[in-house]
């Protein structure tokens, strides 16, 4: 209930602060927005830092906000645009709260990063599909 009340908190302080007529592309870096067309093009529809609510590692309550969230397939991605960030940290954190990401580290492989989402996602899928092949088989 806590983190449902924190998102709805933040997002009512993101609508205050951004006018209505503001593009979302406006706030982008540009690898974010490559990735937002990458993602247009392929059709999948996504949300720009959509609000989620984590545990971190001392079982505190947070809200974070990742680049993307892709909501017909419950993942978020991470557009990796500086390599002192400490991504492991947060991947350790989404980790811990079964949170599916998906880092493009757009620093490191800028030709290569197409490959490398659509890679992770299928791989993400096939594991659902796998986990949910296996407790239907337990049942039967």
């Amino acid at each position: 209930m806590l983190g449902l009340l924190m998102i709805i908190l933040y997002q009512l302080g993101v609508e205050r602060i951004m006018p209505q007529n503001q593009s979302v592309y406006a706030d982008m870096e540009s690898s974010e927005k490559e990735v937002a067309d990458y993602l247009t093009n392929l059709r999948i529809y996504w949300i720009y830092e959509s609000p989620i609510f984590v545990y971190d590692e001392k079982d505190r309550p947070r809200v974070w906000t990742p680049d993307f969230y892709l909501p017909q397939f419950g993942i978020y991605i991470e557009v990796c645009g500086d390599e002192r960030f400490d991504y492991e940290y947060r991947e350790k954190i989404y980790r811990d709260n079964q949170i599916h990401v998906i880092y493009i580290h757009w620093y490191k492989d800028k030709d290569q990063w197409k490959n490398h989402f659509n890679k992770r996602l299928l791989d993400i899928e096939e594991y659902r599909h796998q986990t949910v092949t296996q407790m239907i088989k337990k049942l039967l």
